[in-house]
């Protein structure tokens, strides 16, 4: 493995926790859909509003 692919590895693993992919999965389905995408911004709003009200309760 080299160093390369190691970086990208983490690039890889730092999108995905981050919720980055999120954004760039959306696009694509929007394009394929043939639909306009919302703006990044009302994109996060949503993602942040649907994490709010969809929350389970959890055991300790």
């Amino acid at each position: 493995m080299s160093v390369r692919d190691a970086l990208a590895g983490v690039r890889w693993y730092a999108r995905q926790l981050s919720g980055e992919s999120k954004w760039d999965e959306y696009l694509e389905r929007c394009r394929r859909a043939g639909l306009e995408p919302m703006s990044r911004r009302a994109f996060e709003r949503h993602r942040d509003e649907h994490r709010e009200h969809s929350t389970q309760g959890r055991c300790c």
